[in-house]
């Protein structure tokens, strides 16, 4: 499986609405529940209006698009980061998964997966 890296830094936010979020911007996450509005954004993109931001963050997506019959893939991933202590968050799409872990433990992260396998692109 082939993991693809994102070489920008994210923010996971949230807002109190989504009125100042740049919904064009290169990536814009959003998920709303009755409680919260969240996003994650590329730092330079965190609207006005955000109530609490965490920075620092990393990203790589698993490359191509996944069928929805795949079972699993988030929990390799998962598993094999969490036996090296690297945390994460995820954001799955339409077409495939995202993973994000703090900036400080991104290289580790890419090495951990290509040591289990995966090819870094």
């Amino acid at each position: 499986m082939e993991i693809k890296r994102i070489d920008y830094h994210f923010s996971i936010c949230k807002v109190s609405d989504y009125s100042q979020v740049n919904l064009n911007g290169k990536y814009c996450f959003i998920g709303k529940t009755d409680e919260e509005n969240s996003l994650v954004c590329l730092t330079e993109d965190v609207p006005r209006n955000a109530i609490a931001c965490d920075h620092n963050w990393k990203a790589f997506k698993i490359q191509g698009i996944l069928d929805f019959s795949l079972i699993g893939i988030l929990s390799k991933i998962s598993a094999l980061l969490a036996e090296h202590e690297i945390g994460l968050f995820a954001i799955s799409t339409y077409n495939t998964d995202y993973i994000l872990t703090k900036s400080d433990h991104y290289e580790k992260a890419l090495l951990v997966l290509a040591n289990a396998g995966y090819t870094v692109l």
